[in-house]
């Protein structure tokens, strides 16, 4: 019988250039996101820091890190999400090994 559940790593970003109630509302939709659909086992406000490169003129980014527990139909799902989220400019879903 095939496990249930996988554990997941998620690492986005957000546009620096948002307000803060605008960012706080964009990290609490994706962690009530996935707690709707799995459980959360670490969360992580990264905040600002200085991207590796530019992405669309932009130098830093607001970093988010989560790793939670989910079935595995729900990270591509997630990623569809994250794509067409105003205010995320990067985002990167990951299988963790433990």
């Amino acid at each position: 019988m095939a496990k249930t559940t996988e554990k997941y790593e998620l690492m986005y970003i957000i546009n620096p250039t948002l307000n803060e109630e605008d960012t706080a509302a964009v990290v609490e939709k994706f962690k009530a996101l996935v707690e709707q659909h799995g459980t959360i086992d670490e969360m992580e406000l990264m905040g600002k820091r200085r991207l590796a490169y530019e992405i669309n003129y932009l130098t830093e980014g607001y970093y988010v890190l989560i790793k939670f527990s989910s079935n595995p139909d729900f990270p591509s799902e997630l990623d569809r999400i994250l794509g067409i989220t105003d205010g995320v400019i990067r985002s990167l879903i990951t299988v963790r090994f433990e």
